[in-house]
């Protein structure tokens, strides 16, 4: 089964790559001619609407047209995802999209609103972040082993907090409760900024954060932070261990971000859209807003982007039978 599911989202891969290397380049001259609007899956406030935002304003400078950030969070981003999927292939709706959900999607969801390969045009990955797990200060945990144990002393106390069903902190949690054998129930949120509120006002017992507001709310110690999702630990955070070594083995997890848009693009566009995000992340302004995020600036081809989606797909769809994650 497993080698049926690999062979098949290997063979969409490719065909979508064969369209984009065949059809023809007949991008309009002017193009943009209006702005752009950029869809973004979840609420204000999180980590992917921050670096939209930032994106879009140093793309619109870049091209002379504005890119509009446009919310739409729920449904663990299928909202967005069925906007743009539906939406004209004329290159003026494109999704920034946390790729690793979309990923995670394809197995996690019994039926979506359209295919994950088949219905998007890859155009360009723009930026990989690690995630925190955290605590509210008051919080007896000083440990992942210790937040294992309270779970296991309170069985069916214990909760926590994600951006959203179907989301990488919701799998992430998963990943975390099947590893250890712990209950909690999962209480999500349309987006990590209000995730973070609840994680802050103490009203889950954790959170795996996004980078931005764990670091700065663990200094100011208003949170706790127990573990980061890389194989390294990461500059921002030097003392704070890796969930491998807190005694979580094979615990890695790292948040994709990317930019999509509806299926059938003109390569051309296409093109020029992913020439013109590879600028905008390579530039000083960016990458300052990059270190304050604990992100790391990519660029890869459209090609490469649309075999990584394929490969995440295949990564995740064990990930996700074996964690146990549930549409709520």
């Amino acid at each position: 089964m497993m080698h049926s599911l690999v062979r098949s989202l290997v063979q969409a891969a490719v065909c979508s790559l064969a369209v984009l290397a065949s059809a023809p380049a007949l991008a309009q001259a002017d193009y943009p001619k209006q702005p752009i609007r950029m869809i973004v899956g979840f609420a204000p406030g999180g980590i992917s609407d921050v670096l939209a935002r930032a994106l879009a304003a140093k793309v619109s400078n870049q091209i002379g047209q504005g890119v509009i950030v446009e919310n739409r969070p729920g449904a663990g981003t299928t909202i967005a995802g069925d906007m743009v999927a539906k939406a004209p292939a004329d290159g003026y709706t494109i999704w920034l999209q946390d790729i690793t959900t979309h990923a995670i999607n394809a197995s996690l969801y019994p039926r979506l609103p359209y295919d994950t390969v088949k219905d998007f045009s890859p155009i360009a990955l723009v930026a990989s972040t690690p995630l925190m797990l955290v605590v509210h200060p008051s919080s007896p945990a000083r440990s992942v082993r210790d937040l294992a144990a309270q779970a296991k002393a309170d069985p069916g106390k214990m909760s926590y907090g994600s951006s959203g069903n179907g989301t990488i902190i919701h799998l992430a949690s998963e990943m975390l409760k099947a590893s250890q054998g712990l209950e909690a129930v999962h209480v999500p949120y349309k987006g990590s900024g209000p995730a973070t509120q609840a994680i802050l006002a103490g009203d889950v017992s954790f959170v795996f954060s996004t980078m931005p507001p764990a670091v700065s709310n663990a200094r100011a110690g208003k949170l706790r932070a127990l573990a980061v999702t890389t194989a390294k630990r990461v500059p921002a955070a030097p003392d704070v261990p890796t969930m491998g070594e807190a005694g979580v083995p094979n615990f890695e997890l790292v948040l994709y971000t990317g930019i999509l848009g509806p299926k059938g693009m003109d390569p051309a566009i296409v093109r020029r859209l992913n020439a013109e995000f590879a600028k905008a992340v390579q530039s000083e302004e960016i990458r300052k807003v990059y270190e304050n995020l604990g992100a790391d600036p990519m660029s890869v081809s459209p090609e490469t982007f649309t075999e990584m989606i394929g490969k995440e797909m295949v990564r995740f769809a064990p990930v996700v039978k074996a964690s146990g994650a549930k549409v709520d």
